[in-house]
């Protein structure tokens, strides 16, 4: 077989037109992304000159980023000198070659489904680094299903280094252009998009999460993948209306795979402008410009202070010590490790000593709320909210089936407006702006309300000269609000980055859980002070590996002793000595920051 045929195209009467194409469905939009013969990241190397490949190693699934100095020129007096990092989810687009390729399971294995590594991830890394050194301007290019979801890759430290990629592009000192030629998907996609201008080729597709895996959650099924394509807003066109893309390129005479030179040429004529408009700023400009960008980023609501009093109350979930006995009951269902059922209560500075967690099964009694945080962590009543974040709350932009009644149950039961508070605090009598997360209000998911709060406590921080301290916790980016709540993380990276630039201090509470876009955006900057006994931190989540890899995960996996196993971890404290440890933190920091002074 020479050609891959998606049933859609087998139909009578369907044509490559545009028009054709508008009829198609949603989730067939979603498959016309990432046809097998839409051209990849090697494809469009053609438009370039001077292509020379860097960085080449053979780690496993470092080849899926494949990374290239290159120049692009338009005439004889206009060039610019580029890095690329392109995203090479398959050895090629020629089918026939592929479908001969794939017959080694050697091949297979090497290309992993077209799902980053931490090794690929570090190539990214080495390349920005690199192109920086030699002025180049960066040139991403996104076609991923997403980041590799396997316990070797969490091993790999996978999430910090997805973070790591967006820290670097927020403080890049060259301009940075990504582009979405198929499929971007998830933290492997948004891993390199944080860019000074963010395109997509017309018939791309840019997501929080897969149809399928959206439909799955919603719905508990995998059919209704086309409703979740449709609400989920996924296109180019899409993502251009909630502006989270600046410009589209057209695919002129139809979709690539079908016309692949005049796709082609339409990117580099839209590589020419956008490369002669961002290399125009100078240099001491430039995050400056940035800052302008993504401050713009994202869409959320407000209410009114009567609304908030509605429902506002404290609410806690620490388990105090019992004032009689010792014990306190065991939870329902533990089991141990021959099967047989525990039923015996637990001493409870047993329990308080393992931050409560169960010692036999790994349950967690209890996820601590921001005003528990809030109690722990600062001096007494020394907490006033911001008013600048006090009544932003998250908005329906997709008119996403149930979430405006999920923010109002998730209000009256956290007592919160939004899943994130902002404000001026003191620790042991040092001011600081303190940020906390309530995982009870749902789930803690990273949305645009967070990233834009974020973004003001930044500001905050910066003109009252204190230190940033952020509680974080949650699972990945919010489904409900598409890829816009993704698209706030690259914001969130710019905005601590300017926290950082001014000297100040970062700290980041890791709790439990701290997973997929609440990691590779809050989790993964700072200085890291994880809870101890946290359990369910990284990338992807125990449930999603074990589903993906058909095996069960080691028996501490994800837990902050086994990332101090793999050398992530150098802070620990329990939740009742974080605010001593924060103290000591800031103190280390201006003891480095007087003697770098003193060096200069």
């Amino acid at each position: 077989m020479k050609h891959f045929y998606l049933p859609f195209e087998k139909k009578e009467g369907f044509s490559y037109s545009h028009e054709s194409i508008e009829q198609l469905t949603e989730y067939e939009k979603y498959q016309l992304s990432f046809h097998p013969e839409r051209p990849r990241h090697l494809d469009y190397l053609t438009v370039f000159e001077e292509t020379e490949e860097c960085l080449q190693n053979d780690l496993y699934g470092s080849c899926i980023i494949q990374t290239h100095r290159a120049v692009l020129r338009n005439g004889e007096n206009a060039w610019w000198p580029v890095m690329l990092i392109g995203q090479q989810s398959a050895p090629t687009s020629d089918f026939a070659l592929m479908r001969q390729l794939l017959r080694n399971p050697d091949e297979i294995a090497k290309w992993n489904q077209g799902m980053p590594t931490p090794a690929a991830f570090e190539k990214a890394i080495k390349a920005i680094e690199l192109a920086e050194k030699e002025h180049r301007i960066i040139i991403t290019i996104i076609d991923t299903a997403g980041a590799d979801p396997t316990e070797e890759s969490e091993g790999g430290g996978i999430a910090w280094k997805i973070g790591r990629c967006m820290q670097l592009l927020a403080e890049a000192t060259v301009p940075t252009i990504s582009v979405i030629i198929n499929r971007g998907c998830s933290g492997g996609a948004i891993a390199l998009t944080g860019c000074d201008a963010v395109l997509a080729m017309e018939f791309s597709t840019y997501m929080v999460i897969s149809p399928e895996a959206c439909s799955s959650i919603l719905f508990r099924t995998r059919d209704k993948a086309n409703f979740a394509a449709e609400i989920s807003q996924i296109t180019a066109q899409k993502a251009l209306k909630n502006g989270i893309i600046d410009d589209i390129i057209i695919e002129p005479d139809g979709p690539a795979h079908h016309f692949p030179q005049s796709a082609l040429q339409s990117f580099k004529s839209s590589m020419v402008k956008w490369l002669d408009q961002l290399s125009r700023i100078p240099s001491n400009e430039l995050f400056a410009e940035r800052m302008k960008r993504w401050e713009k980023i994202g869409q959320w609501d407000t209410i009114s202070e009567e609304e908030i009093i509605s429902f506002e109350k404290p609410v806690t979930y620490f388990i105090p010590k019992p004032k009689k006995i010792l014990f306190v009951a065991r939870h329902k269902n533990c089991i141990d490790n021959a099967g047989k059922k525990v039923l015996d209560p637990v001493l409870y500075s047993k329990l308080f000593a393992d931050n409560f967690t169960c010692e036999i099964c790994g349950h967690r009694y209890v996820r601590l709320t921001a005003h528990d945080y809030i109690n722990l962590v600062l001096d007494n009543g020394s907490f006033v909210e911001h008013r600048n974040t006090r009544y932003i709350v998250d908005k329906d932009i997709l008119d996403f089936p149930d979430y405006q009644k999920k923010i109002v149950e998730a209000q009256r039961k956290t007592g919160a407006a939004a899943s994130f508070i902002t404000g001026d605090a003191t620790i042991e009598g040092v001011p600081v702006v303190f940020c906390a997360t309530n995982f009870n209000f749902l789930g803690g998911s990273f949305c645009m309300s967070t990233a834009e709060k974020i973004w003001r406590a930044s500001k905050t921080a910066i003109e009252r000269g204190v230190p940033l301290v952020i509680q974080a916790t949650g699972g990945g980016a919010r489904m409900h609000e598409g890829c816009s709540s993704m698209v706030g993380l690259p914001k969130l990276h710019v905005a601590i980055s300017s926290v950082e630039k001014a000297g100040l201090p970062v700290i980041t509470i890791v709790t439990d859980p701290t997973l997929g876009g609440v990691a590779i955006g809050i989790g993964s900057r700072g200085i890291k002070l994880f809870e101890h006994n946290a359990g369910n931190i990284g990338f992807s989540g125990k449930r999603v590996i074990e589903q993906y890899t058909g095996k069960p995960t080691t028996r501490d996996f994800q837990t902050t002793w086994w990332l101090q196993q793999k050398g992530f971890v150098e802070n620990t404290a329990l939740p009742t000595n974080l605010k001593y440890k924060i103290s000591e933190l800031l103190s280390q920091h201006n003891i480095a920051q007087n003697q770098q002074e003193a060096s200069l």
